[in-house]
Formats: C-alpha cells, sequence, structure tokens
C-alpha cells in the first residue's frame, strides 16, 4: 500500500508515486476530514465499488467486485456482520430501508440480485442490460434502476417481484442514475453524448437532454435536490461540473483527481466529497448557488469509492490495501 504522506491543497496536474508505506489511517490534513477509525475487512485485498449505508440501523453494504462479494458492515459495532457470494464483478449496491431490501448488480451475469436485509437472503435475480453498474430507487413507482453501461441503457425492474417493467434506451454509454425526488423523475449521466437525460418513469421515455459542455464522459452523479443542483464528475478531463438543473445550464467547474468515479452530497452541511481512481479526494462547500473548493489531495491507492451517513455525517472509504495489505475501511469525521 503507498500513501502520500503530505497534504495538498490543490489537484496536481500529475499524481506522484515512489511514496514510503506506512502502517496506519492515511492523514486527511489537506481535507476538511479527520480519521476516526478503520474495520477490518473480508474477501481479500481486491477491488471495491459502490457501497450503501442504512443509517438507522448503521450498516454498511458494500460491493467488494474483485472478489465478488457483498459485504455487509456494522458500523457502530465495527465489523464485518455478513459476507454474500456468487455476485460475479458486483458494481452497484444500493439498500432500501423502509423495504429492508439490498439490491446489487451482478455486472458479470448482468442481473440485478435482490436480498432481505435482516437475513442475507436472496429474494430474486432479474435480467438487465449489458454491464449493469450504478443503481437508484423510485419509491414512487417502487421500482428500481439499473445503469447498464455498455448497453447505453437503464432497465426498470419491480422492487417486489423483479419483473422488469421497461428498458430505456439513451443513445450512447451510460454513467449514473438517480431519482429527482423533488421532479419525481430519474436522471442519468450520458458519458457516450457529454449530456444528462430526464427521464419519465411512468412513460420510460426522455423528456429532457441537458448538454454538459465542458465535462467529458459525465459519469458520477450526486444531487442537491432542494437547490436542484447535479454535481458531476466528468472522466475524461479530471473536473466535476454543477448543473443547474431549472436553468438546464452548467453553471460552474473544479479540477479533481484524475478520472472521478463515486460522489456524495451532504445535504445538512452542504458538503460535496468526490473520489477519483486517481486516489485523489476533493471535499466542495456549496451555499447560495456557489460551489467552493475546501480541500483536495491524494488520500490513498485504491480510494476511488466512499459512502456517507447522513446522520453522522462520517464518510466511509474501502481500500483494498490496508496495513498488513488486508483491507480496510476507513472512517473519517467533518473536522470544520
Amino acid at each position: 500500500m503507498r500513501w502520500l504522506g503530505s497534504a495538498l491543497a490543490v489537484v496536481a496536474t500529475t499524481l506522484s508515486a515512489g511514496c514510503s508505506p506506512t502502517t496506519h489511517t492515511p492523514d486527511a490534513g489537506g481535507l476538511p476530514i479527520s480519521a476516526v477509525g478503520e474495520i477490518e475487512l473480508s474477501g481479500g485485498p481486491v477491488r471495491f465499488d459502490y457501497a450503501s449505508i442504512d443509517p438507522s440501523r448503521g450498516l454498511m453494504f458494500l460491493a467488494h467486485m474483485g472478489a465478488g462479494q457483498l459485504v455487509e458492515v456494522d458500523l457502530h459495532a465495527g465489523a464485518v456482520l455478513r459476507t454474500i457470494g456468487d455476485l460475479p464483478d458486483v458494481h452497484g449496491v444500493i439498500v432500501v430501508p423502509d423495504r429492508h431490501r439490498v439490491y446489487a448488480t451482478a455486472t458479470g451475469q448482468n442481473q440485478v440480485v435482490a436480498f432481505d436485509e435482516d437475513t442475507g437472503a436472496r429474494l430474486f435475480a432479474a435480467s438487465t442490460g449489458t454491464y449493469p453498474d450504478g443503481l437508484a430507487y423510485d419509491p414512487v413507482h417502487d421500482t428500481v434502476w439499473t445503469t447498464n453501461e455498455r448497453g447505453g441503457t437503464e432497465t426498470v425492474v419491480d422492487a417486489d417481484t423483479g419483473t422488469v417493467r421497461g428498458t430505456v434506451d439513451l443513445g450512447g454509454e451510460v454513467g449514473n442514475v438517480v431519482y429527482d425526488l423533488a421532479t419525481a423523475t430519474m436522471i442519468v449521466a450520458v458519458q457516450g453524448r457529454d449530456e444528462l437525460a430526464v427521464i419519465d418513469p411512468v412513460s420510460l421515455t426522455v423528456t429532457r437532454r441537458i448538454p454538459t459542455p465542458e465535462c467529458e464522459g459525465p459519469h458520477g452523479q450526486a444531487l442537491d435536490n432542494v437547490a436542484q443542483v447535479m454535481f458531476v464528475g466528468c472522466e475524461h478531463n479530471a473536473t466535476m461540473v454543477s448543473v443547474d438543473l431549472k436553468a438546464g445550464t452548467v453553471t460552474g467547474h473544479q479540477a479533481v483527481g484524475e478520472t472521478p468515479d463515486v460522489l456524495v452530497y451532504d445535504a445538512e452541511l452542504h458538503r460535496i466529497y468526490l473520489a477519483a481512481e486517481s486516489g485523489w479526494v476533493s471535499v466542495f462547500d456549496h451555499h447560495e448557488g456557489r460551489t467552493t473548493v475546501l480541500g483536495s489531495m491524494m488520500l490513498a491507492d485504491g480510494a476511488h469509492t466512499l459512502a456517507l451517513d447522513p446522520l453522522t455525517h462520517h464518510t466511509y472509504f474501502p481500500l483494498p490495501h490496508g496495513p498488513g495489505d488486508r483491507p480496510v475501511l476507513l472512517e473519517y469525521v467533518p473536522s470544520d
């Protein structure tokens, strides 16, 4: 495991290598977060992907992509509760606390799989398009949406039965999908067309397309539902853009680490967290229509994904190579 020991305030255009290994949680002095703990994970030192938290129960569900496993972590106890296998190349995961269900994309089988949150029992597996990645839940129509990245489609699945209700063709490779509570629509980052697509979840048709100029390969998304601003990570030009959904325009550009991947938004603190494939993490403040950088630095190799607990405001970063080359979940708290 390589850590970058110095805290950096801005994103550099190139990332340095040749750092000395350490045996402790990496310092995040260049970010407005402080390390408070780490949890040893199961499954071996291979790649993780998305994570989802049930904040009321303090449970995290983590896609251990390289191991083909879904890992359930008790954040309060600081321990792994359960590991569920037979999920080849698992990417996306989302927990729906009201339903006591967890959904994951078994990308290697082109499926979305549902589990009982309480027992871990497999409830159904539904076929998707090619290379299902991220997930979103529509609570109004009780559906789960899978982003089929290479297929350029969204598969819409009944959250109860697993019945496929329909497919939406986006006309190009797609990134993540987000449910917009304010407008009751689905919003998809169409990385093959450099735009956001707004979908009516009833008719399953694209009702609007929002161009994202100077955002090459829009992929990850996080939504400020109240302000109606979408924050989008641009895979191919190390940028995060702010998109005013009402106006349909890009209102801001921010430099981030190379190949931005996962974004989360803390609605109470008005903070955006972005993790990049390069291991760089960036944190931004969003107030009154303005987005400003609070810090950006190389956190650790493999730190391309994260999850946020909206009740505690803690952020969690799963790493395949922690101390002793064991996978570990790093926990941070806002420091200012």
